[in-house]
């Protein structure tokens, strides 16, 4: 097998969970040769920020908003060049050269909401090239010409495949997990997800729970537990090692679906990192991926009341490091986020933190930092679209958070960090945190990691009210685990209705419901080593399209337990069994309500040889579906 290059494995590192474990950067990467020549001059990367930083990206008159932004210097040899505008948006003669490349031919294709469209260059740009985009806009009869430029990053290595994507920790040559890790059934011996135990106070949680687990030893995927914390869904994902993050309930096409990011998503031809849709009877019905030649990263996937996706992306790009201690031939991990258009998978809207936060933000080190190991200035974890349409866009290693005008990409302000454009009140400051959430009354939430490295003795969950008159930031809630936790990575906090929160602890494995007071609903916890990136309590009806399972286990002395489960069956109250001589005789022989993941239903008379299946019964008694017959 070739060796992969440095590009690939600064790109697989980034574009993964990876990226979670490089708590304060990316690490943990095999030394690797440098793709540069040795030469007797030091080698020295380009400049990746615009020499003004924060400029606006609206043209022709403020109509039309465009991507790569006007004097970016991080744009990807793969771009399309988006404009997005109002409905109706009218475009022509659109005219592209790269100062290297030269003139570009393409095809302009539209966004399905009619604000806009994307030009799709025949053939990739130079690295380190400069763009020229001229084009048109008409309206009311009348021609507007705007036109704007643009350069591309260049690549350690530009041979590299772009969608180069690392599996994760293969579980192949690990040893098998303990027993007391996972859960096991008769009826479905090939689901062994991660067992999770419940707090013996806890009461009860006020919705389904979903979590992802990985990072421990066994299957890795998507996992609904019901409100006592048993098992409702699991998928375990293959190959081994493959892992999905930020699973939950969102809105697609007027129903509600389930979304997860997955790495690697093979589907459709492809085998990088992208999302996941799926419907309620638990099959994909859309795989998302980013656009540019990007993968998406796993922080962030928000489906938009529009019909679009806001994504993240994780990039290695060369950048000049010495105005901020690091090297002159180094490289700086480029985070931006994307607005796809669902239907189409075209770009609408790219947004890049180089081009508005300058990289002195940081409270990470560009001193140790490499072309192995980019240094993670920025590290976008979550976008939130607030009331007024605003982009709330989290930064861990600034800690801050920022509001971003979409319509121009620019900063209008930025709570936390070294530039706060608010002053802090006490207890305020965040450390490395996760998941700036906007509330309806405009307060911002937080999962406040605090580490690493350690600033705060604990990691909490805080909200903090904003006075724009004043601008000053009052906290006026936080909420610290009963057993002191320190999550160095990830995390999460969902506000619900009556004012509980629901808090994933992300790399501490643990997830907990707390009331308005602090007193806590539901609280549990993985086994060792296991992680979720973040949890949430939604509501969830499932109706899988597979049938129910199975399984009949001969008692001592006569007779046998008759085993059944369902799942992600959301509506099962009871279990039917049917006992016959033959598949086409079965008559009822018992019956129990369902308990757990896994019901067992003692039988006192399953002669050997006999036909078995069972059924399942909702609230009113009805059949709602039939397993498959098994022979006892």
């Amino acid at each position: 097998m070739p060796r992969p290059s440095l590009r690939s494995r600064a790109r697989a590192a980034l574009a993964g969970l990876a990226s979670l474990a490089a708590i304060a950067g990316v690490a943990g990467l095999v030394a690797l040769p440098t793709a540069r020549s040795a030469s007797v001059s030091q080698p020295v990367s380009p400049s990746c920020v615009p020499s003004t930083l924060n400029v606006s990206a609206v043209l022709a008159g403020e109509r039309v908003t465009v991507s790569p932004g006007p004097d970016t210097r991080d744009a990807s040899a793969s771009t399309q060049i988006s404009m997005l505008g109002g409905v109706g948006l009218k475009l022509s003669h659109i005219a592209v050269s790269g100062s290297r490349s030269g003139v570009h031919t393409g095809r302009l294709e539209a966004y399905s909401q009619g604000d806009g469209a994307s030009f799709l260059p025949a053939r990739p740009f130079d690295g380190g090239e400069t763009v020229t985009v001229h084009a048109e806009l008409l309206e009311h009869g009348s021609t507007i010409p705007f036109a704007w430029r643009f350069t591309v990053a260049e690549r350690d290595d530009p041979g590299a495949d772009s969608n180069a994507v690392g599996t994760g920790v293969s579980s192949s040559s690990a040893p098998a997990p303990a027993p007391r890790e996972f859960q096991s059934f008769h009826s479905r011996p090939e689901l062994r997800p991660p067992d999770v135990t419940v707090s013996p106070d806890a009461q009860t949680a006020t919705g389904d729970l979903f979590l992802a687990p990985y990072s421990g030893i066994g299957q890795y995927g998507p996992m609904i537990l019901g409100e006592h914390g048993e098992l409702v869904w699991f998928k375990p994902l293959a190959p081994a090692g493959t892992r999905a993050a930020n699973f939950q309930v969102q809105q697609y096409e007027g129903r509600p679906v389930l979304t997860w990011w997955q790495d690697p998503l093979v589907a459709g031809g492809s085998k990088t990192a992208g999302e996941v849709i799926a419907n309620s009877a638990y099959q994909n019905i859309a795989e998302i991926r980013a656009g540019n030649g990007y993968q998406p990263d796993l922080h962030e996937f928000q489906i938009t009341p529009q019909g679009t996706g806001l994504l993240t992306v994780y990039d290695a790009i060369d950048c000049n490091l010495s105005a901020v201690g690091g090297p002159s031939d180094g490289a700086v991990a480029d985070t931006l986020l994307q607005e796809i258009d669902l239907k189409t998978g075209l770009v609408m809207y790219e947004w890049h933190s180089l081009d508005h936060v300058p990289l002195q933000s940081s409270y990470s080190s560009a001193a140790p930092t490499s072309l192995r190991e980019p240094f993670d200035y920025f590290h976008i974890n979550s976008v939130d679209l607030e009331h007024d349409g605003d982009l709330l866009v989290d930064s861990r290693n600034t800690w801050a958070a920022y509001d971003v005008n979409p319509k121009t990409g620019q900063v209008r302000w930025e709570l936390g960090g070294k530039r706060s454009s608010f002053k802090l009140g006490p207890g305020t400051s965040t450390a490395w945190q996760h998941d700036a959430i906007q509330q309806p009354d405009g307060a911002i939430t937080f999962f406040d990691n605090g580490a690493f490295p350690q600033v705060h003795p604990q990691s909490r969950a805080i909200e903090v009210t904003l006075d724009t008159a004043s601008m000053t930031a009052t906290l006026v809630r936080s909420y610290e685990h009963q057993n002191p936790l320190v999550a160095g990575s990830q995390g999460n906090l969902q506000a619900l209705a009556g004012g509980d929160w629901m808090v994933g602890w992300g790399q501490a494995g643990y997830l907990s419901e707390v009331d308005a007071a602090g007193q806590v609903l539901f609280n549990a916890h993985l086994p060792p080593d296991w992680e979720s990136y973040r949890t949430f309590v939604l509501p969830w009806s499932g109706q899988p399209a597979n049938p129910p399972a199975v399984a009949v286990v001969a008692a001592p002395g006569g007779g046998a337990s008759v085993y059944a489960s369902w799942n992600g069956a959301t509506q099962v109250s009871w279990w039917q069994v049917l006992v016959g001589s033959s598949a086409s005789s079965l008559k009822p022989a018992g019956s129990a309500p369902k308990t757990g993941f896994e019901t067992a239903i003692p039988i006192s008379a399953v002669p050997a040889g006999s036909y078995v299946a069972v059924q399942a019964l909702n609230a009113a008694g009805a059949v709602i579906g039939t397993s498959p017959t098994v022979r006892s």
